[in-house]
C-alpha cells in the first residue's frame, strides 16, 4: 500500500509540474486601444482613414478611440451599403457620446463607421475596420535574441513554476 501511495504522489508531482510548465508558456494579447486616424482628435475631414486602418491589425476585444469635436462631427456605426454611400439613415450605432468616444470590436468581421454631418462623410470621413479573431502565432526567429530583462510572461511563468514546486514539496513532506 505504501508503494502504491508513492507512485500516486510521483504522479501528481509530474502532472502540477508539467500543467505549470504549459502554463507559464501559453501568452495572452491584451486589447489595444487604436486611435482612430493616428491621434488624439484625429476624426476629422483630410485624414485618410483607408490608409491608416489598412496598417493596423485589428483583433476582437481591441478599442477603437474618436477623438473629435462633438458639435461638429459624429460617429455612426452603420452597415457597408451605407458605408460605401455615406448614408446616415438606419444606422446601427450612434458611438457618440462627448467627442472622446470608444467602440469596444467584439466580433471577427467588418465594422464600418461614417460622419452622419453634413457631406463629410463623402469628403472621406469613413473607415472599415476589418475584425480578426486571433493574432498569428509569433514566428520563430532564427537568430537569439537575449534581452537584458525578462518579460513579464516570463516573470509570471518561472513564479508559478517556483509555487508548484513549493507547493508539491510541502504537499509530499506532509503526505509521507
Amino acid at each position: 500500500m505504501e508503494g502504491l501511495q508513492k507512485n500516486n504522489q510521483w504522479l501528481i508531482i509530474v502532472v502540477m509540474v508539467t500543467m505549470s510548465v504549459l502554463c507559464a508558456h501559453t501568452e495572452s494579447r491584451s486589447p489595444v486601444l487604436h486611435r482612430v486616424g493616428g491621434g488624439k482628435y484625429t476624426w476629422k475631414p483630410n485624414v485618410n482613414f483607408t490608409q491608416w486602418a489598412e496598417h493596423q491589425h485589428f483583433y476582437v476585444g481591441d478599442w477603437l478611440y474618436f477623438g473629435f469635436d462633438k458639435h461638429k462631427y459624429n460617429v455612426l456605426q452603420v452597415n457597408k451599403t451605407n458605408y460605401e454611400k455615406c448614408g446616415d439613415k438606419d444606422f446601427i450605432e450612434n458611438v457618440t457620446r462627448g467627442g472622446r468616444d470608444v467602440f469596444n470590436l467584439t466580433e471577427a468581421k467588418p465594422f464600418y463607421f461614417i460622419c452622419g454631418r453634413g457631406d463629410y462623410c463623402s469628403k472621406g470621413m469613413k473607415i472599415a475596420v476589418h475584425v480578426e479573431t486571433d493574432p498569428p502565432p509569433p514566428t520563430a526567429s532564427p537568430n537569439l535574441t537575449i534581452s537584458a530583462s525578462p518579460s513579464p510572461s516570463s516573470i509570471h511563468g518561472h513564479l508559478l513554476l517556483a509555487c508548484t514546486i513549493a507547493f508539491l514539496s510541502i504537499f509530499c513532506s506532509v503526505s509521507v
